[in-house]
């Protein structure tokens, strides 16, 4: 049995997502000696230099930061090197450890990945779960090897999708439950518990990075599939159609009873919401936003930009 502060501990990551895991490292008293993120970005219209949200936990609790620009280089292994971490857990990092940094310590590397391991491997696990209708994900602990994602299981914790979540919603839940995973998987470390076991090629999947194409919707699909696609890509890149040959994203959506439509019609437009008939069944639309432009309730959007019923919204 071993303590936390006994386990010399490199932590990497960048967004708000690998928040949580990093608070629950500090409050379980694991000894971390730096953190690795990625370099400070320009955002906003103004284009300031921002740092990333991990950057900004570990200054305030004063632990030793490094940005470098590409980990695998030289440089960057060195410095790893020498501050000889026992341990070194990543969670949403952004870049790929070399076999260079995973022979490092000697615990090995430890990610915490946002899927029930085999299933959805890569960068937008969360996004892809919704959007293929799962009804459960959660986040899997893994040794980290040199495939992407492919490394051996450690600690599960699974969840309900809900019908109507958000990958935002859900982004925020995984990033707390991620923190449990780890804290339960430090635990099994501590006293020699840990059982990794090898993941099952065979059920496996691959969620890509998403991009802004992913998102334009075929009105051809049935409601329920459309409705996936929207929440799925709730709040970026956002699932978008064409009014009058203007981009207009939406949100907030509830797949509704079947509709006589050719796909794309508009039904109805009313204060609760703008009904659209799909391949299969139809589509409220509750939240919509042009180019430029706020995110509107659909009774806001109406007032400012009312929508006749048999206008068909482009395939």
């Amino acid at each position: 049995m071993i303590e936390p502060r006994e386990i010399r501990t490199v932590f990497m990551g960048t967004p708000d997502f690998a928040l949580p895991t990093l608070q629950g490292l500090i409050e379980a008293g694991v000894n971390l000696c730096a953190v690795f993120t990625q370099p400070d970005r320009a955002k906003g219209r103004g284009r300031k230099l921002a740092a990333p949200p991990v950057k900004e936990l570990a200054t305030q609790h004063q632990i030793p930061v490094y940005q470098p620009e590409k980990l695998r280089s030289p440089d960057s292994v060195a410095v790893l090197r020498e501050l000889a971490p026992d341990l070194i857990v990543v969670v949403a990092y952004g870049q790929i450890l070399p076999k260079s940094v995973l022979d490092i310590p000697k615990y090995g590397c430890i990610n915490v990945h946002a899927s029930l391991l085999p299933r959805y491997r890569g960068a937008a696990p969360i996004n892809m779960a919704i959007i293929n209708g799962e009804k459960e994900t959660g986040v899997t602990t893994m040794l980290m090897d040199v495939g992407l994602d492919t490394g051996d299981m450690l600690v599960k914790r699974a969840t309900a999708i809900g019908p109507l979540e958000t990958a935002g919603q859900l982004h925020d839940r995984l990033a707390v439950l991620g923190r449990e995973a780890m804290e339960e998987t430090l635990r099994q470390l501590c006293a020699g518990e840990l059982k990794p076991e090898p993941q099952d090629d065979s059920q496996t999947c691959y969620a890509s990075m998403m991009s802004k194409s992913d998102g334009r919707i075929d009105w051809a699909q049935n409601a329920e599939t459309i409705h996936d696609l929207v929440r799925g890509l709730h709040p970026w890149p956002g699932a978008y159609t064409f009014l009058a040959g203007e981009m207009l994203k939406i949100a907030d959506t509830l797949p509704h009873e079947e509709v006589e439509g050719l796909p794309g019609t508009i039904v109805s437009a009313t204060e609760r919401g703008i009904l659209v008939s799909c391949g299969q069944r139809s589509l409220f639309i509750r939240s919509l936003q042009l180019p430029g432009k706020k995110w509107l309730s659909a009774a806001e959007f109406l007032r400012g930009r009312p929508i006749e019923p048999g206008v068909r919204l482009e395939l």
